[in-house]
């Protein structure tokens, strides 16, 4: 299953943004694609996290912790590992 899901959401993401975690306070993306399945992506659909959406780092934490963000007016805390896996394209 890693080397499917690697395969699938390996070398062909990473061509198309960072990750939401990869970006500094302040900046600004729009989501191309959360790498994960049907559960976690309805999970952040239903906070507003979907392709084509705007995403602001608003601050992170050292050492990989909580990574708050704003999206569709709303503020959330996403945990560093969850923030890894939605890609983003940096404006």
């Amino acid at each position: 299953m890693l080397n499917r899901m690697h395969h699938r959401h390996g070398a062909g993401e990473r061509a198309y943004g960072v990750s939401l975690s990869g970006l500094e306070d302040g900046q600004t993306g729009v989501i191309v694609s959360v790498m994960g399945g049907k559960m976690l992506t309805k999970r952040l659909a239903d906070l507003g996290i979907t392709k084509g959406k705007e995403v602001k780092v608003i601050r992170k934490t050292l050492f990989s912790g909580p990574v708050q963000v704003e999206v569709a007016g709303s503020k959330l805390v996403i945990g560093w590992g969850l923030a890894s896996k939605i890609m983003v394209e940096v404006r």
